[in-house]
């Protein structure tokens, strides 16, 4: 229950985040705009892990922390998505 509590906390926004990603990638927006929900996912995840290791501590940090590996993880597939260029030139 220690991983799949957070990991499931963490599913709705990765999915969105994919979401956002592939519909920007999509549309033919910008490099720049494609990789932005990649980036807030990572400066998210971060501020997540920094959070449960410094305030919270313990078990309850440690599924911040696991929670933030799994934001981590969402970020580095939307960074995958945007990468691709599916507009044909």
């Amino acid at each position: 229950m220690m991983l799949l509590g957070p990991f499931l906390m963490a599913l709705i926004p990765g999915i969105i985040i994919l979401m956002f990603t592939w519909w920007f990638s999509k549309k033919g927006f910008s490099f720049f705009v494609r990789r932005l929900p990649g980036v807030l996912a990572i400066i998210v995840a971060t501020n997540l892990i920094y959070i449960g290791f410094v305030n919270i501590r313990g078990f309850e940090g440690v599924g911040y922390g696991i929670l933030g590996f799994f934001l981590i993880f969402f970020a580095i597939i939307s960074f995958a998505i945007g990468k691709k260029d599916t507009i044909k030139r």
